[in-house]
This record gives C-alpha cells, sequence and structure tokens, in this order.
C-alpha cells in the first residue's frame, strides 16, 4: 500500500486521529475485504462488521442520509423508518446489490440458526458504486463466496485504496477505492471515538482540492486531460461509540457533506452521495428488551466535536482512498492515474 496523505505531511483538520487513523478505532468494529480481479472483471465487495456480536440479536442504533439519491442502495428505508442496523454493511459494485444482499441473508440466517436465535424477518444492508468504467459489470462476479471470504477476513488492520469494492472505483478523474480515517474526541472529560469509510467514485478532476488548494486544474492541465461531468457516486459509512440516538447520529453523519465540499465537490445530477451511521454506545435486543446504552444520551450543544470529526474524516478518507490507489488501465488503453503520482 501507498503511504497515506498523513504520512506525506497533509494534516487535515485540526482532531487527532485513532490509533490506526481507521473506522476500526471504534472498538468492535472490523472490516474486511474480497476484491475479483479475473479476466475482465475489476470489483469485489468490502464489509464493515459493526460489532462482535450478532447485530440481529443486538441490534445498533442507526441512521442514513441520501444527499443526492443517483443510487441503488439497500435497507435505508427501515433504518430511516426504526432508527436500527441489524446487519453488516456490505459495499460493492451496482449491479452486484441484488446478489450481496442475498449473500447477506443467507449468512445472517446460518449464524442465527448457530447461535439459536430465531430469524423470520431481516434488514440486510448493501451501498455501491458503479465501477463499469474499468470492470465488466454485467459479469455480476460478487456473490456469496465473495461476501463471505469478505467477512472471514474482517480485522482492525485492513488494506486501502484499490481494493474490495474499490477496486473498480474513479474519483475527481483519478483511481478511487476505499479510504479511512478516524477522529479522537473529548466531551466532559470523556474520550470518543468517530470513524469513517468511503467507497470513492465521483467528482472532476478539475475541481479536485487538497487541503484548500486547487490541485485538480494542474493536474489536469498536465495529463491534458478532457472536461467531465460530475458523476458516479460515494458511499461513506460512519461508525462512533458516542451515546447519541439516531435522530442526533442523523444529524452527526450530514456533516460528511462538508468533507466532500472542502475536496470540490458540488454534488453533480449524476452522483450518488449515500452517508450510513450506526453508534455502537447502545444496543437492542431484537425482541424488545431496554437499550442497553454506555451512558446518557449526549446534550445537542455537546456535538459540534462530532460535527468536525465527521468533516475531517470524510476529507481524509477520500484522498487516503485515492493516494493508497495504483494506476489503472481503463479498457481503451488509457491510463487512469494515481494521485499518489502528483503530491
Amino acid at each position: 500500500m501507498s503511504r497515506r496523505i498523513r504520512e506525506r505531511g497533509v494534516v487535515i483538520g485540526s482532531l487527532p486521529p485513532g490509533p490506526g487513523n481507521r473506522i476500526t478505532d471504534v472498538p468492535g468494529v472490523t472490516v474486511g475485504h474480497c476484491t475479483v480481479r479475473e479476466g475482465d472483471a475489476c470489483t469485489g465487495v468490502t464489509v464493515i462488521l459493526p460489532c462482535p456480536e450478532n447485530p440481529f440479536a443486538h441490534k445498533l442504533c442507526a441512521a442514513s442520509f441520501v444527499w443526492n439519491g443517483f443510487g441503488k442502495t439497500a435497507g435505508l428505508v427501515q433504518i430511516d423508518e426504526l432508527g436500527r442496523l441489524e446487519s453488516p454493511i456490505a459495499l460493492t459494485n451496482t449491479l452486484n446489490v441484488g446478489l450481496v444482499q442475498d449473500a447477506l441473508v443467507e449468512y445472517m440466517l446460518r449464524r442465527c440458526q448457530a447461535e439459536g436465535v430465531k430469524i423470520t424477518s431481516f434488514n440486510p444492508v448493501v451501498g455501491e458504486c458503479n465501477d463499469s468504467g474499468l470492470n465488466h459489470i454485467a459479469r455480476r462476479a460478487v456473490g456469496l463466496d465473495q461476501v463471505l471470504a469478505a467477512i472471514d477476513s474482517a480485522g482492525t488492520d485492513f488494506a486501502l485504496g484499490d481494493v474490495g469494492a474499490g477496486a473498480g472505483t474513479q474519483c475527481h478523474g483519478l483511481k478511487g477505492g476505499i479510504g479511512s480515517a478516524s477522529r479522537v474526541l473529548e466531551i466532559e472529560g470523556q474520550k470518543y471515538t468517530l470513524g469513517i469509510l468511503v467507497q470513492s467514485n465521483y467528482g472532476k478532476l478539475e475541481d479536485l482540492r487538497l487541503d484548500g488548494a486547487a490541485i485538480g486544474r494542474d493536474i489536469a492541465r498536465r495529463l491534458a486531460a478532457p472536461d467531465a461531468p460530475d458523476q458516479g457516486s460515494i458511499m461513506m459509512i460512519v461508525a462512533t461509540d458516542l451515546p447519541v440516538n439516531e435522530r442526533q447520529l442523523g444529524r452527526i453523519i450530514r456533516r460528511a457533506s462538508v468533507g466532500l465540499a472542502r475536496l470540490g465537490s458540488y454534488v453533480g445530477h449524476g452522483s450518488g452521495e449515500v452517508m450510513i451511521g450506526f453508534t455502537t454506545a447502545c444496543r437492542f435486543d431484537h425482541e424488545g428488551a431496554p437499550a442497553v446504552c454506555s451512558q446518557p444520551v449526549l446534550r445537542e450543544e455537546l456535538l459540534d466535536g462530532a460535527f468536525r470529526a465527521v468533516a475531517e474524516c470524510c476529507e481524509e478518507a477520500v484522498l487516503d482512498s485515492m493516494v493508497c490507489a495504483a494506476p489503472a488501465r481503463l479498457p481503451e488503453g488509457e491510463i487512469l492515474h494515481s494521485l499518489d503520482e502528483f503530491i
């Protein structure tokens, strides 16, 4: 893996990162990938496991926000209605959403059967980006085997860049991929962690900004790159251990949009910007037992640190998704460059 953006002296924001500067700095969260590079397939799946326990039996407080809806997700309707997450969150390509959704159902059926948990309804959560520029997307190369492999590989130290669901993505006219970042914040003497994972596949090259500097224009001139629309998608998965309810969590995850704006995105018509967030601080029994929360829900005026944290994390995670990705060759023969080549 190429050096991350922070290792190159580019420090985004003012809050300190967690020890791994990944979403998995939130205790209990793990991430796994399965990358598919076979023939003309260049795609994969990335799975975020929100807790070590069975999430169906121990649901987490959750929220989602769709900034621009040019996307094909699964599971957000129930999250918005009930404010609960009962599934791993899987990211893949556009035409594989249904197969990955079915794979999550199979995974949870097997797990619940093994643990003696009755299951007659389940809300799998799947997000996507369209990677058809690099991937023969009609092959639908991600299914049960790949999802189970990603889950089996899940851990706290996972790869970034052109892996898993980011294998075939593009971002700001360069190679995109999987990025992650975290921040540690202190509220009333207590330390908390907030982390994000992104699947980046959006934006115009000319608009790209690096910590405020308009580097995209210079790169576009060097490459003599033609003008292109802002289209694609970005999935943003936020995890935290902050004791917040689903409404407050919704307020927090919406601030990921600040990070995208700082990167130069204006959220084009053909782009899907989707945010999903959960907190590990409260668990809900699937049979309706009272919630188990680590401490009382935070007061509204104490959320500013979380707003800053998620904006900083999103900005840094997207940059990491690009700088950690290797260049790729498009089917037409053109090179899709990496941000790593220009900084």
